[in-house]
């Protein structure tokens, strides 16, 4: 194993549709990171629940914030950099996976609800259905000031949104 990673681990976070997974892959990639996809740890009945357009409660996404944030903790351990996906909406989710990574920080790919009703509606082959994303903005707490957090437009271009993270993320190296 090489040097430890002086970066951070990030989270990119917000509503469905706002591009955490396109976003979030392209930060990993200019970073030099592991990515990680939130989305893919949630358990079978998470999914089956969204799925069929019930939105999850903060006990069922509990145990599911409890194994990103210990992914993240795991390959931070090993020295990795890490970027995940997690829409993190409140605050207390947010403090959950704090808890696990004391040093993490936040990207809030903020939008606005005709462009995430718009996005999700054209999506193809995920659980999420576009009934859901009202849900997500009435549970939306955007990260404070006292939170290591960047909030960027979710409508500008991907490589944009990456230049302006990546420089964000990399003055707060260790």
């Amino acid at each position: 194993m090489g040097e430890a990673s002086t970066l951070p681990p990030v989270v990119v976070m917000g509503v469905a549709g706002c591009g955490k997974s396109a976003v979030g892959a392209a930060l990993a990639r200019a970073l030099g990171a592991d990515f990680i996809e939130g989305d893919s740890f949630h358990p079978p009945e998470n999914v089956a629940l969204m799925a069929a357009g019930t939105p999850l409660t903060d006990d069922n996404r509990a145990g599911w914030l409890d194994t990103v944030a210990g992914e993240i903790a795991a390959r931070t351990a090993r020295g990795a950099p890490v970027v995940a996906t997690c829409s993190a909406l409140k605050r207390k989710y947010r403090d959950r996976l704090r808890a696990q990574n004391p040093s993490l920080v936040f990207v809030h790919l903020a939008l606005d609800r005709e462009t995430a009703f718009r996005r999700v509606g054209m999506r193809k082959g995920h659980f999420m259905p576009t009934s859901l994303v009202e849900s997500q903005f009435a549970d939306l707490e955007p990260p404070s000031g006292d939170e290591a957090a960047l909030a960027l437009d979710a409508t500008r271009l991907i490589e944009n949104l990456v230049s302006e993270a990546s420089s964000y993320i990399r003055s707060r190296e260790k």
